[in-house]
């Protein structure tokens, strides 16, 4: 399902849905009517507009929300005109899983796109590369990222973007036993015990995103 207060951009996106082999279950121009089309008919995804009437500040964020609460196993996809750190850095805090945010850009690379539509509807977290960008740039101090190799960031900042282990060893063209190695490494860099209640691969990449 799609909400966007733009009717041409709303069209244009369920077309490259449709044509990338997805259904598009409903449309909506605001938070309100999303809502109203999930509670009929949950979809596996639903992508939605970070900025949509009445104020056009963060309505996206509150639909997400809502949604999560009586719908939990609904994937939600964020799309932004700009990279608002602020504003991702909550959906990530509040959202462990099945949650992605991604420029508007990303939509014309239609074959990426749809896998990182796919990724979030199996519950993943999808973060765009500008965004990662920037937060690796920023300066820390006194940060335990700080204890990373170099590699270790890679791979950190790439697991940032959803990549599972499969797909670091990929991108990364190195076994897979190297990349489980590093993982474990960086749980272990950052203080990341093992424990049933918590997700580690998710905290390490929300403690990166912090810093």
């Amino acid at each position: 399902m799609l909400a966007d207060d733009a009717l041409l951009l709303r069209e244009g996106l369920a077309r490259i849905m449709t044509e990338s082999g997805f259904e598009v279950a409903g449309q909506a121009e605001d938070g309100g009517g999303l809502v109203d089309l999930v509670r009929r008919n949950p979809p596996d995804v639903a992508v939605i507009d970070l900025r949509m009437p009445p104020d056009f500040s963060s309505e996206g964020l509150q639909t997400a929300a809502e949604i999560r609460a009586f719908a939990p196993t609904v994937g939600l996809l964020l799309l932004s005109q700009y990279v608002e750190v602020h504003h991702a850095l909550r959906l990530m805090t509040e959202f462990d899983r099945g949650v992605g945010y991604l420029l508007k850009d990303r939509v014309s690379d239609l074959a990426a796109f749809a896998t990182d539509v796919r990724r979030v509807a199996r519950g993943d977290v999808v973060i765009d590369s500008e965004l990662v960008r920037l937060l690796v740039s920023r300066r820390r101090r006194e940060d335990p990222l700080d204890r990373l190799s170099e590699r270790e960031r890679e791979v950190l900042s790439l697991m940032a973007r959803g990549l599972t282990n499969a797909g670091l060893s990929d991108e990364l063209h190195v076994s897979l036993k190297t990349v489980e190695g590093h993982v474990r490494s960086i749980f272990t860099k950052l203080d990341l015990d093992a424990d049933e209640r918590s997700h580690r691969r998710v905290l390490a990449v929300l403690r990166f995103l912090r810093g």
